[in-house]
C-alpha cells in the first residue's frame, strides 16, 4: 500500500513539474517587440505663406535622422524613446513671390521615407494706380535741353531706372564717377555736384585746398558725354553779423548750415532791411553766376536746392529741422523756395534748371509733408532721400512722394546710401527715375559686386546708354 502510494505521489508530482513547464501563463517565450519599418505620421505638410512650426513624430528601428533642410526649414530635435521620436520643424516666412517645397529624408540605419513641405508664395503687391505726370516744365521759358531732359525722363518712368553717384571733396569733380567705371566698365548716368563750399570759391591764392565752382569742367565732360547733371546746395550762412563780416575776409569758421551749428534766422532772412536778407540775397546772387555758367554752355540742371528741410519732422525733438532752411517751420521754407525761384528765373534769367523738391524718408512723417510742399507750381520732380539697412524696394517712401503732388510729378531716390535695387522697385510698381548714391565707401551693401550688377542690368541706364539730349 505504501509502495503504491508512493508511485503515485511520484507521478502526480512529475506530472505538476510538466505542466508548470508547458504553461505560457507561468513561463512565456521571449518577444521582440522592435519595429520593423520605419513609420511617420505625416509624409507631407502644406504651410501658409507666413510660416509655421510643424511635428513630425518618427517610429524607427533605431534613432533616427531627418536631412536635406533648405535654409528656410530649422530642426528640432527630440528624445528617442520605444522607438519614437518627435522632431520640430520650423518653417520660416516665404517672402519671394513664388511657392517653395522642400524632400525631407527620414533615415534609420538601411530605412528611409520622404517628407515634403510645400509653401505658399508671397502675395505680389498690388501696382499703384498709374500716375498722370505734367507733361511740360514749371517754367515756360525752359531752355530746349531741359525740356528734352524732362521728357526724357518722362519716358523712362516705369521702365529704366538712371544709375548716379554724388561728388565727393570738393564735390564739384568726376572722382567717383571714375572710380565706378573702373569698377563696373560703365560711367553713372547721373552726375551729381553741390554748391556746399560756395562761401570758398573762388579760393584765395596760395591756399592749398582749392575749390572754384566757376571750373565747371567736371559738368562739361558729363554732359558732353551723354550725361545728365545734378547740382543741390549745402547753404552755409554765417552764425552772425560778425561772423559775415569775417567770412568776407576769408575766415569762415562762424559758418554753418545744420540748425544746432548756427542761430541764423530764416524768419529774418526773409525780411527787407536786415543783414539776414542782405546776405541771402548776394549768396543768391553768386549761386546764380555760377549756374549761368551752365547755362551759356547749354547744359540743363536737375536743381535741388533746400533739401530735407523739414528734417524729422519734430519727431525727435521739438527743433524738428536739421537745416536752417527748415528751423522757421513750412510757411517760412516755402516763401523761402519760391524767392529763390523768382530771384533765379526772374532776375537772373536761369531756365536750364528743372526743380527738384525733396523729402527725408523718416517713418511717420507722410502725415507732414504736404504742409511743406511748394506746390505743384514750383515743383518739377519729388525726390526722396532713402537710407535703409537693405536693397529692397520703397513702397512706402514711393506712395508718399507719389500722394504729395497726387501723382503728377515724377518720383526719384535723390540721395541714398544702400541703393535699392531697380528690378525690386520696379518690378513692385514704384517708377522712380533715377537713384543717386551718397558716396562709395560708407554702405555696406555697395559691394563692388552690387554695383557690376546695378550697371549690367537691363533696367539701369548708364551713362554709355544715354542719347544726345542737346
Amino acid at each position: 500500500m505504501r509502495f503504491s502510494k508512493l508511485i503515485a505521489l511520484s507521478a502526480a508530482f512529475l506530472a505538476f513539474l510538466w505542466s508548470c513547464e508547458k504553461d505560457p501563463a507561468t513561463n512565456p517565450d521571449p518577444v521582440d517587440d522592435t519595429p520593423k519599418e520605419l513609420t511617420l505620421d505625416a509624409s507631407s505638410f502644406d504651410v501658409p505663406v507666413e510660416g509655421k512650426a510643424l511635428t513630425l513624430t518618427v517610429t524607427a528601428p533605431s534613432r533616427p535622422k531627418v536631412t536635406g533642410l533648405p535654409d528656410w526649414i530649422t530642426l528640432k530635435d527630440g528624445t528617442y524613446n520605444n522607438y519614437k521620436i518627435t522632431f520640430g520643424l520650423n518653417v520660416a516666412a516665404n517672402p519671394a513671390y513664388e511657392a517653395r517645397t522642400a524632400t525631407l529624408t527620414v533615415t534609420s540605419g538601411s530605412l528611409s521615407k520622404t517628407v515634403s513641405v510645400k509653401q505658399a508664395a508671397a502675395e505680389k503687391p498690388t501696382p499703384p494706380e498709374p500716375v498722370t505726370v505734367d507733361p511740360d516744365l514749371t517754367n515756360a521759358k525752359a531752355t530746349s535741353a531741359a525740356r528734352k531732359v524732362y521728357n526724357f525722363l518722362r519716358e523712362q518712368a516705369g521702365h529704366k531706372v538712371l544709375s548716379g553717384v554724388q561728388s565727393g571733396g570738393t564735390a564739384n569733380n568726376n572722382d567717383r564717377v571714375n572710380e565706378i567705371f573702373q569698377k563696373t566698365g560703365k560711367h553713372p548716368a547721373l552726375a551729381g555736384y553741390d554748391y556746399i563750399f560756395l562761401q570758398y570759391s573762388p579760393t584765395p591764392a596760395g591756399w592749398d585746398w582749392v575749390v572754384n565752382y566757376g571750373d565747371i569742367s567736371a559738368a562739361k565732360e558729363q554732359w558732353k558725354a551723354n550725361g545728365l547733371v545734378s547740382f543741390m546746395w549745402h547753404w552755409n550762412v554765417p552764425n552772425s553779423e560778425a561772423d559775415w563780416e569775417k567770412g568776407k575776409a576769408g575766415d569762415f569758421s562762424g559758418y554753418n548750415f545744420y540748425c544746432d551749428k548756427t542761430s541764423f534766422s530764416i524768419t529774418r532772412a526773409l525780411q527787407a532791411g536786415t543783414w539776414e536778407n542782405e546776405f541771402i540775397l548776394k549768396d543768391i546772387e553768386k549761386v546764380a553766376g555760377y549756374l549761368k555758367l551752365l547755362q551759356q554752355e547749354g547744359i540743363p540742371v536737375l536743381w535741388r536746392p533746400l533739401h530735407e528741410a523739414a528734417g524729422n519732422y519734430t519727431l525727435y525733438s521739438s527743433n524738428g529741422a536739421w537745416f536752417w532752411w527748415g528751423r522757421g517751420g513750412a510757411e517760412a521754407c516755402k516763401k523761402l523756395w519760391k524767392l529763390l525761384r523768382d530771384k533765379l528765373e526772374g532776375e537772373y534769367g536761369l531756365n536750364n534748371l528743372i526743380w527738384v523738391w525733396t523729402l527725408d524718408a523718416t517713418p511717420g512723417a507722410e502725415k507732414d509733408y504736404a504742409s511743406w510742399y511748394p506746390g505743384n507750381d514750383q515743383v518739377d520732380i519729388v525726390g526722396v532721400d532713402i537710407y535703409a539697412d537693405d536693397t529692397e524696394a520703397k513702397s512706402r517712401q514711393y506712395q508718399a512722394a507719389v500722394d504729395l503732388s497726387g501723382g503728377h510729378k515724377l518720383v526719384t531716390v535723390s540721395e541714398c546710401g544702400n541703393i535699392p535695387d531697380p528690378g525690386k522697385c520696379l518690378a513692385a510698381g514704384e517708377t522712380w527715375n533715377w537713384f543717386l548714391a551718397w558716396d562709395l565707401e560708407n554702405y555696406k551693401l555697395n559691394t563692388d559686386a552690387y554695383w557690376k550688377s546695378l550697371m549690367s542690368s537691363s533696367r539701369v541706364l548708364t551713362r554709355e546708354q544715354m542719347p544726345s539730349l542737346k
